[in-house]
């Protein structure tokens, strides 16, 4: 344990996924598949969004496109770090480091979460008010929507921040998992977290909760709104609230169950952290893509457009 001459810790241990160095190779191997198929699948959907005028010019992809670079970023924040770790013993942290992964993580997670919760208002409008839909979500109101987003995730970053920041630490410094969170952290400052925790349950845990209840509220109206429509439209809404509903929840059951409980802690808390900061990211591009006739045009529009390019350049 590192500490300075006031015996504050200046550094933290990650314990990780498994302290066996066979299966950490093996996850090596794993994550690092994963990572790439993060990096490529989001950064193919922000490029064909930005590609394409027709899906540039659509509310939901505009919005697609910037949860995919949100997506992008999020895993950057953890994955790069947790595959070093995954080919040393030592997996050390600095308390700076530390925080700046908090901040990372909350700033992207939580505009991540209003995103969603614009984007089920923005199906919201498409579905039950279709006539109004262009006028309604109009491109400025679009953009003021997602400057919105980054705005809240960054004072939600800086609250979590504040939490840890005037904690003491001066006893152990080892955190169960692969980076750095706040309901670890502040377990292991050397003094009563309960009121931290209190403030850490209503400022993480609710936000999730609340946003998800509203998710869940506005995807019930319009799936009652669908019942009643018999026009060509519904099977291309219900699909496109499926997979809404599909990324919803695999974001927020892991944010609710790990930042709702103070207090306690167990061990598949792992596990939820590996679905919110790796498999989600990694799922998104499949989900929008597979069940999205629009994207996958684009695509062939884009792939056919380069290999075009390519062969003219060729010849």
């Amino acid at each position: 344990m590192k500490k300075d001459n006031g015996s504050k810790v200046t550094e933290f241990v990650l314990l990780g996924l498994s302290s066996s160095w066979e299966l950490q190779l093996f996850l090596f191997l794993i994550f690092l598949l994963f990572y790439i198929a993060i990096v490529l699948g989001n950064l193919l959907i922000v490029v064909t969004v930005r590609a394409d005028a027709h899906l540039l010019q659509s509310p939901m992809y505009y919005f697609l496109g910037h949860l995919s670079f949100i997506d992008l970023c999020l895993s950057c924040v953890t994955v790069p770090r947790m595959l070093g770790d995954f080919l040393q013993q030592g997996k050390i942290i600095s308390f700076s480091g530390c925080l700046a992964q908090i901040y990372f993580l909350h700033f992207l997670g939580a505009s991540e979460m209003f995103l969603l919760t614009v984007m089920a208002y923005d199906r919201y409008v498409a579905i039950c008010n279709p006539l109004h839909y262009l006028i309604v979500m109009n491109r400025q109101l679009c953009l003021q929507l997602v400057f919105a987003c980054w705005c809240w995730g960054f004072i939600h970053s800086i609250t979590q921040v504040a939490l840890v920041i005037q904690l003491p630490f001066c006893g152990p410094n080892e955190l169960d998992n692969f980076y750095c969170d706040v309901p670890q952290v502040i377990k292991l400052a050397c003094m009563d977290t309960f009121v931290v925790e209190v403030l850490m349950v209503s400022n993480s845990g609710l936000l999730s909760l609340i946003c998800f209840l509203v998710l869940l509220f506005s995807y019930a109206v319009i799936l009652i709104t669908l019942r009643t429509c018999f026009h060509h439209g519904r099977s291309k809404a219900l699909s496109t609230c499926a997979s809404h509903l599909i990324v919803v929840s695999l974001i927020f059951v892991p944010c609710v169950f790990v930042y709702l409980r103070p207090f306690c802690s167990f061990s598949v808390d792992k596990v939820f952290s590996v679905f919110y900061t790796v498999i989600t990211p990694m799922l998104n591009p499949l989900i929008y893509t597979l069940r999205n006739a629009d994207m996958k045009t684009a695509m062939k529009k884009l792939r056919k457009k380069h290999v075009a390019s390519f062969c003219h350049v060729k010849g």
